[in-house]
């Protein structure tokens, strides 16, 4: 496969994805597993053949020195980009109510209000920011500054053009459109007056850049969504930049996925508004080179270790020593389904760990082929919450591998329309109906997964994603919607 190879070296198939990802990890900073194989080793061979080397010419290529020119071209196959404006509301109106109201009253000397979106993708989120903070102006004559930054030259080129489809809207209340949108062709654009104060510019977080990171510059950083991405040494330094960039009392907001424990080293955990975010403390925060790196917390209750370790368990793929560790300490009585919690003070935490719980050992009981627990499990927890989602997934996954398919698609549709967010029974919905020949109504239902799936819960996936990643997920998905012939 094109020139090179000739050094004599015989590297297996295995190996050569081994050494992608740890080349993408090196120098992107971008974490994969072997559940990524699927997606990493088609992309290899292309970026080969693109450049006329052998896989291991290849290899030794990217190792060997920088090569700008081709990380770009990776940077632009392998980013997550999906995005919208005022997505997940709830940290937004965090934002306004509590954050800026305190920021604008500690800046008022001053005058100057900055803000910073990291891997702000095609910009949605960066003028978001930019909208909030011009509303919540307490008069005239402030600097705002807001910056989105990003690996990838291709969305911050859209980020740049300011031009948005109707769907990128989708969360943007009628008010907030009317006023800070303007129509363009069969589009919209960012008003003028949002628009001047947002700045782009291309950075990848595993780089140090003096200029981003000027310590106690920036009032709120949004980081959503990307430290599950990235190697836990470069999270680590990542948390360090932002901690000691933001200023004093400044405000940062990660995904729902990103948690960094209780008390993370400078920062401590705010709640508000349905919104987890951290506020620097006063104290001066050493940068990343000062002080020890900062541990990466699992996405998983902090305080529940016998949780975290059967979740740990279950990502190994050791369901049975998943199964008799949570039987040996779980907070119920045991059987096929847990008996309800008792009310009280505290019952609506404990019923809420009670039900991780139950969920956690279905899928342990269908994991291991003990399908019937399995279905008894799910049940008994849509009998106690008949609107709760994951129970009605549990069902599903359990039906459908006790060859009820038609009652398994019941279940799907209603774990989705039970939470609109949800992307994996819509993905499986799809596949069932490819199998079934329903190519248009496969279509629609991949389609809505694939834009879902960026933002689906990590525990969801490892709970129901079969073993497979998000990547690998998201390419699995577009493969399927591929195979339907459908234009995206």
């Amino acid at each position: 496969m094109g020139s090179g190879g000739g050094r004599g070296r015989a590297v297996s198939g295995d190996a050569e994805i081994t050494r992608f990802r740890e080349l993408l990890g090196r120098r992107l900073g971008w974490a994969y597993t072997d559940r990524d194989a699927g997606q990493l080793a088609p992309l290899l061979d292309e970026r080969a053949r693109h450049r006329r080397l052998s896989r291991d010419d290849y290899l030794h290529r990217l190792a060997a020195r920088p090569w700008e020119e081709e990380l770009t071209a990776l940077i632009e196959r392998l980013s997550i980009t999906e995005t919208y404006f005022f997505r997940h509301g709830e940290q937004f109106r965090a934002l306004r109510e509590e954050a800026l109201p305190e920021r604008l009253a500690a800046r008022a000397g001053q005058r100057v209000l900055r803000m910073l979106s990291v891997a702000c993708s095609s910009g949605e989120e960066a003028y978001s920011l930019a909208i909030v903070a011009r509303e919540a102006l307490p008069g005239g004559n402030w600097l705002i500054d807001v910056l989105g930054v990003d690996a990838n030259p291709a969305v911050l080129r859209q980020a740049e053009a300011n031009h948005y489809s109707p769907w990128s809207l989708r969360e943007t209340p009628d008010d907030v459109r009317e006023r800070w949108f303007r129509p363009d062709g069969a589009g919209y654009r960012v008003a003028e007056d949002a628009a001047r104060i947002t700045q782009f510019r291309r950075h990848n977080v595993a780089d140090p850049d003096d200029e981003v990171w000027r310590p106690d510059r920036y009032d709120v950083i949004f980081c959503r969504n990307l430290l599950m991405y990235l190697t836990p040494a470069v999270a680590a330094a990542l948390i360090a930049r932002m901690a000691a960039a933001l200023a004093p009392r400044g405000y940062l907001f990660l995904g729902h996925t990103d948690s960094l424990g209780s008390s993370p080293a400078g920062l401590e955990l705010r709640h508000n508004h349905h919104a987890f975010y951290y506020q620097r403390t006063v104290a001066t925060v050493a940068p990343p080179a000062q002080r020890p790196a900062v541990a990466r917390a699992e996405p998983v209750h902090p305080a529940d270790e016998v949780y975290t370790k059967a979740v740990v368990l279950l990502g190994e793929e050791r369901f049975a020593d998943a199964l008799a560790l949570i039987d040996e300490h779980s907070p119920a009585p045991q059987g096929p389904g847990f008996s309800a919690p008792s009310e009280g003070p505290g019952a609506g935490s404990g019923r809420a760990e009670q039900a991780r719980h139950r969920l956690l050992r279905g899928v342990l009981l269908a994991q291991s082929g003990r399908i019937d627990e399995a279905i008894e499990t799910a049940r008994r927890m849509i009998d106690d919450d008949g609107l709760d989602p994951d129970a009605h997934q549990l069902y599903a996954v359990c039906l459908e591998g006790d060859g009820a398919t038609e009652a398994a698609v019941g279940q799907y549709r209603l774990a989705a329309y039970l939470d609109t967010d949800f992307a994996l029974p819509r993905l499986r919905l799809g596949q069932l109906a490819r199998r079934h020949g329903d190519e248009r109504a496969a279509a629609g239902e991949l389609e809505q997964a694939l834009a879902l799936l960026a933002a689906e819960n990590d525990r969801r996936i490892l709970l129901f994603g079969g073993g497979f990643g998000r990547i690998a997920l998201t390419v699995l998905c577009r493969s399927e919607l591929d195979a339907c012939g459908v234009r995206r």
